[in-house]
């Protein structure tokens, strides 16, 4: 009570922050008249003005206003807009590295050029992230007007970029791309043997577009780079006959949960079925050594007692196709992973393809922890403020709206079943649509969009259909939802980063509508009539009530259906917001108020009658909470394994750059021959112990694997000071003496380039196999709980001996390679370039690859005021007129193929032959 009283006398917390920065847009305001008066060369030159005065004793924060009231100006004059105030809050805001949540149509896309502008003058790049690659590039070149105007260089990163546009879009002062293009290029990099190859810059500053979306949402899954992995068909055959022998009492089969797990009698069996099989060493099936048959004797298991043919999958011409649960449509090319797919192809006898094994993969989170300042701004960020700061220590900041917002939030209605439910919507729709009000309805699957789409038809409503795949058609469309009388159907937010204006987007119809006129009399007096007719239209839909935005039913994060709801209503225009539910919605069916209400319910309504009232509301918002918390712990969890592997890519990656910039490696060469020797020699002359304790012969057996050398060690066991300090220190010299006569014909530099490549060469291999390792650790980890254990605690220790083993490794592999290696003069071979990898992030809402937007290959279509792109990649319309041939290297092999088969392009046009 006492908080509700001081917030209404002081204001909130986030009211007075927003006080304290008015007084910084003040002193911009200020300068307004000052730089309005300067000519556009004047304006040009405040740039390095500015950066002179950055190279002196002023910070960023310094330059501020000047540097804003700069933008703003600039903005005025190429693009005909002037930021306001409240943008100038959001401005700020951004540049303190926090999020700005401000509602939809406040115009975000231009309060990023605010802050970009700013902390690009200290010229060590700015990277504006987006959802999509039609964003991307569409404010880039929109935007991109401004920073030109001002001096800056522009740069974007889509798909099929060949690398050096790729560094040329990075080394601009900014550039723009996908999270995903972002974060591949950061793992790429890493696999790469020069810093020329290489194309990103050290991280800066970053503002994230969408950052609920792409922070939030899309951090519950990795990114990934795979390749294929060596044949383990043997492997697969032997562990699916051991579990082919196991009966029901062996394990525990869990359907609901899609689980299965190995009793104690169970495992005892399948330990001493496998031994008899020759695969496990050691007693023990959880010993450290069986990590890998640990992990395929479970996918083995699932495979022969979850995956059921004819249901989850059928065998077509020898190959496992998955079927979709949903659908009950065959997924061509699609394979189960970790292993799962193989294990199933042996089950079934079917010849077995190799798996793919992860090269490279970090998670959003620990990507973007990596930019030193990191901001943020979207439309809805409030509901997942603690989460912002707990993993990326960012606060959420809601800017104040330029005009009072309008539109009116109805509380849901609420009925028996999803049919009544649907006859609702679409009378509801029709009468608005009768009236003139535009209608945006949001569904959460497109399954949902199909069937409410059956619906209007019988109610002769004319209507769109958007999904969320196609982003530049649904952008284009979108913008004209706000028509007199248009219906739109959307599917999880389709269209996000455009704005619906009402009447229409004037700049969108005069684009559709005077595509082909050129410029002359005749196109300005049509772009007046366009101009007349959107605004004649704009007065009869606010008239009919503004945009109605109608909901079918809630979905699981609040976060998403305040986005929904805040697409009407923009700049202080009327509006309208109304959700339908249903007892047969998912979020109400799995975690909704359960039994006791939903019978009163179901006994209570009549067909056709609704519930409209602020409990079930109340009911719901609880529902929806749960399922944020428990979205929360995933994401949580994923970071918590990603961080353990996280420190380990770090000091391999470091590792890797200290490699490639150094002028000499030899120390690092010798240090790893040397701690070799003594690993071997402590491992069979330990200290402390007596020469006849010792294991010579496995000595000598392991001296002459790892250094080729059969030193005359009975004779010095003979000497009567022999120690194992004695027998290192001349196995030592021998190995370095050896390493010396092979080098003494090659120059000292090719000397340095052979050194490198065998140090990144094994580098590259033993981490892969770590990571090979750490995936199926990860698997397996939680059947510690069963022994009271902490899996995460486990998790961390068995990872730190893993890399220490892996450490070794390395130094031994090194040793080894370049005591039996031949080395011959000749021309260095070119640095090799990166094979054709696997990049893989998969979406968490459709469950699909989303590493590679086709949408972005089309880019023709986003005004006729901007200028050419700068990509340099083929449109995708001359691809489809050209011949497939030519797809090659214009195609990514994980976009679906131009064809319109529906498959991606490596599995089909693409296909290796």
């Amino acid at each position: 009570m006492f908080g509700g009283i001081a917030k209404s006398i002081f204001g909130s917390s986030n009211d007075r922050y927003l006080k304290k920065l008015d007084k910084i847009v003040q002193q911009i305001s200020a300068l307004e008249p000052e730089i309005q008066a300067l000519s556009d060369d004047q304006l040009k030159a405040q740039t390095p003005k500015l950066r002179e005065r950055l190279s002196g004793s002023e910070t960023l924060d310094d330059i501020l206003p000047e540097a804003f009231a700069t933008v703003r100006e600039a903005a005025m004059r190429t693009l005909g807009q002037r930021h306001y105030d409240v943008q100038m809050l959001g401005g700020i805001v951004l540049h303190r590295g926090e999020i700005a949540e401000m509602a939809t149509g406040e115009g975000k896309t231009l309060v990023a050029t605010l802050p970009v502008y700013l902390n690009a003058l200290e010229g060590k790049g700015v990277h504006v992230v987006t959802v999509n690659d039609y964003l991307a590039s569409r404010d880039a070149e929109w935007m991109g007007q401004v920073y030109r105007f001002l001096g800056m260089e522009v740069g974007v990163i889509v798909p099929n970029l060949p690398e050096d546009q790729r560094r040329a879009a990075y080394a601009a002062d900014i550039t723009y791309g996908t999270n995903n293009e972002f974060g591949f290029d950061y793992l790429r990099d890493n696999m790469k043997y020069s810093r020329a190859q290489m194309v990103h810059r050290p991280f800066n500053f970053a503002i994230v577009d969408e950052v609920d979306s792409i922070l939030i949402d899309e951090a519950r899954t990795p990114l990934i780079i795979s390749g294929p992995t060596e044949d383990k068909s043997e492997l697969y055959i032997g562990v699916d006959a051991v579990v082919k022998q196991l009966t029901e009492e062996d394990y525990e089969l869990d359907e609901k949960q899609r689980s299965v797990t190995l009793t104690e009698d169970g495992t005892e069996r399948a330990e001493r079925l496998l031994e008899e099989a020759g695969l496990l060493e050691g007693a023990n099936l959880y010993d450290y050594e069986n990590t890998q048959v640990v992990h395929h004797l479970q996918q083995a298991l699932r495979a022969n007692t979850l995956q059921r043919r004819d249901k989850e999958y059928l065998v077509k011409n020898d190959e496992v196709v998955i079927i979709d649960e949903f659908t009950g449509r065959m997924m061509d090319g699609r394979r189960w992973s970790d292993g799962l797919h193989q294990a199933v192809e042996a089950k079934e006898g079917v010849p077995i393809k190799p798996e793919n094994q992860t090269l490279a993969s970090i998670t959003f989170q620990n990507y973007f922890r990596m930019y030193p300042k990191l901001a943020g701004m979207t439309g809805t960020a409030l509901t997942e403020a603690p989460e912002f700061y707990d993993i990326y220590k960012m606060n959420v900041t809601t800017i104040t709206t330029n005009k009072p917002i309008q539109r009116i939030d109805e509380v849901d209605e609420f009925y028996k079943d999803e049919m009544d439910k649907f006859a609702a919507i679409a009378k509801a729709i029709r009468e608005a649509s009768e009236r003139g009000q535009p209608v945006l309805v949001g569904t959460v699957s497109i399954e949902k969009s199909e069937l409410l789409s059956e619906f209007l038809n019988k109610e002769k409503v004319e209507h769109a259909v958007l999904n969320a795949r196609h982003h530049e058609r649904e952008a284009h469309i979108v913008a004209q939802a706000g028509r007199l009388g248009a219906v739109t159907i959307a599917t999880n937010m389709a269209g996000r980063g455009t704005d619906i204006q009402l009447g229409g987007n004037l700049e969108s119809r005069i684009e559709s509508e005077l595509g082909g006129l050129e410029e002359g009399p005749e196109r300005d007096k049509e772009i007046a009539r366009i101009t007349a007719e959107v605004a004649e239209e704009k007065e009869k839909v606010k008239a009919a009530g503004g945009l109605f935005v109608l909901a079918t039913e809630r979905h699981e994060s609040r976060r998403i259906d305040n986005q929904l709801r805040g697409r009407s209503g923009r700049q202080g225009d009327p509006g309208l917001s109304r959700f339908y539910l249903s007892l047969d919605d998912d979020l109400l069916r799995i975690f909704g108020p359960q039994t006791m209400f939903a019978k009163m319910v179901r006994s209570n309504l009549e067909e056709g009658e609704a519930i409209v009232s602020p409990w079930v509301a109340k009911a719901i918002e609880t529902a929806q909470k749960k399922v944020e918390a428990r979205n929360y712990d995933i994401r949580k969890q994923v970071v918590e394994y990603d961080d353990v592997m996280n420190d380990q890519r770090k000091v391999i990656y470091e590792q890797r750059g200290d490699i490639m910039d150094a002028e000499q490696v030899d120390d690092i060469v010798v240090d790893m021959r040397q701690e070799t020797v003594n690993g071997v020699v402590a491992d069979h002359c330990p200290h402390g112990t007596y020469p006849e304790q010792w294991d010579i012969d496995g000595l000598k057996r392991e001296v002459d694997a790892l250094f080729g050398l059969q030193p005359p060690i009975d004779d010095w066991m003979k000497e009567d000071e022999v120690a194992p300090d004695l027998i290192e220190g001349r196995l030592l010299e021998l190995a370095d003496r050896q390493v010396a006569e092979k080098s003494k014909d090659i120059p000292a530099e090719d000397w340095v380039g052979v050194e490198k490549s065998i140090l990144l060469q094994n580098l590259d291999v033993q981490w892969k196999e770590h990571l090979s390792t750490l995936d199926a650790l990860r698997q397996v980890v939680n059947l510690r709980s069963y022994a009271q254990k902490k899996p995460i605690d486990e998790y961390k220790r068995e990872a730190f001996s893993m890399f220490q083993q892996m450490l070794v490794n390395i130094r031994e592999e090194v040793t080894k390679t370049l005591a039996f290696a031949t080395f011959t003069r000749a021309a260095p071979p070119p640095l090799p370039d990166l094979p054709d990898f696997i990049t893989t992030h998969i979406d968490p809402l459709t469950g699909e690859d989303d590493s590679a937007d086709i949408d972005a290959g089309d880019l023709g279509l986003v005004s006729a005021k901007l200028p050419p792109r700068q990509t340099g990649a083929p449109r995708l319309d001359e691809l489809l007129a050209g011949d497939p041939k030519d797809w090659e290297g214009n195609v990514s092999r994980n976009a679906p193929c131009p064809c319109g088969s529906g498959r991606k392009y490596k599995h089909c046009h693409g296909a290796l032959k």
